[in-house]
């Protein structure tokens, strides 16, 4: 690119599809509906999604977040986070008499069941994702004695197994495609009877919002992602807009994260956010440049998506419960913890 002169034009490529995925979008109504259904404290295992803005404004409506089920006080309510969490978990809500709604996203789902099959299959499953992550913490958990973590390319060299013929990869559903590849080339060298899973396990809106953003970055000077440091889908879109071309790339949670210096020599800013991210926070960031001479906003849409998911079964039951009251003129108490609620 030439020299930047005062007249160089200044605009925004808009990143499409962006934000809230229909897992994400499915785990924050289950939220909100149950506050609505069964009135406030909702407890929530863990962040419901990983996004700071969400967590805030679900706390203002009196959901409470916690770490551990033990923290939950008996015969309560319980959220479980769309990152999906292990049996040992169900377990111990069974224990505390708690009624669970399950928010799990059902493409993780869709992974923890893939784990149970292969390891009842007596197979070795080469998990790959990022060691500490909920999701991988929950899907571990479905067969630990089957299950390795193999955390990127690099950690191939380490992996022992049992026998090499029977052998299979799952992985995160979070991940950056290209490095998930790489690293499934890497095992494939050493275990040359690797089976791959039956689809693949990297979410579509993960894949898509990477396959915009590497659109988005080929062009653009400076790529700026919405979202929260602890979401592994928006650390991964920074790291693949800097592999697509973008000179340089930032993660911030508000408008308010971004640095002025950063824009200086750009003309042309790429913008996209992870998939647990409401777009009023992307919204925020575009009137922000705009008010810096950034106001021109062209969208980069290579695909478009149309999935949705049903709310959890417990909840929908319950609402269906009191609309078949409210339709017959009956009252319905719409209590999880009165049987509602998957014990």
């Amino acid at each position: 690119m030439g020299v930047m002169t005062a007249t160089s034009a200044r605009r925004v490529l808009l990143a499409a599809p962006r934000g809230y995925c229909a897992g994400v979008d499915r785990a924050v109504i289950a939220v909100e509906k149950a506050l609505e259904q069964y009135g406030a404290p909702i407890y929530v295992r863990k962040e419901i999604v990983h996004n700071k803005y969400v967590v805030q404004t679900l706390e203002k409506k009196g959901a409470i977040f916690v770490d551990e089920t033990e923290e939950v006080p008996e015969g309560s309510i319980v959220i479980f986070s769309a990152h999906g969490v292990a049996p040992v978990v169900h377990e111990e809500a069974k224990q505390r008499q708690l009624a669970t709604i399950d928010a799990t996203c059902p493409l993780v789902t869709k992974v923890h069941k893939e784990a149970v099959r292969f390891a009842q299959d007596d197979y070795d499953i080469l998990l790959i994702g990022h060691e500490g992550h909920e999701e991988v913490i929950g899907t571990s958990g479905e067969a630990p004695d089957h299950i390795t973590l193999v955390d990127g390319p690099d950690d191939v060299k380490n992996v022992e197994v049992r026998d090499e013929s029977k052998v299979v990869w799952l992985s995160q559903t979070t991940l950056s495609v290209d490095e998930t590849m790489e690293t499934v080339d890497a095992l494939k060298e050493r275990f040359p009877q690797l089976i791959s899973p039956p689809s693949d396990d990297i979410c579509y809106a993960t894949q898509n919002r990477q396959t915009a953003i590497k659109q988005v970055a080929a062009e653009s000077d400076l790529v700026i992602v919405v979202g929260s440091k602890n979401s592994s889908n928006s650390v991964r879109l920074v790291e693949v807009a800097l592999g697509a071309g973008a000179k340089d790339g930032h993660l911030v949670d508000f408008a308010g994260e971004i640095d002025e210096a950063w824009l200086e020599g750009v003309s042309t800013v790429g913008v996209t956010s992870g998939a647990s991210v409401p777009d009023v926070l992307v919204e925020g960031v575009l009137e922000w440049l705009a008010e810096r001479g950034y106001g021109d906003v062209e969208v980069i849409q290579p695909m478009q998506e149309s999935l949705t998911f049903s709310l959890p079964k417990e909840l929908r039951r319950d609402l269906r419960a009191e609309a078949a009251a409210a339709s017959g003129g009956g009252t319905a108490t719409g209590n999880a913890a009165a049987g509602g609620a998957e014990r």
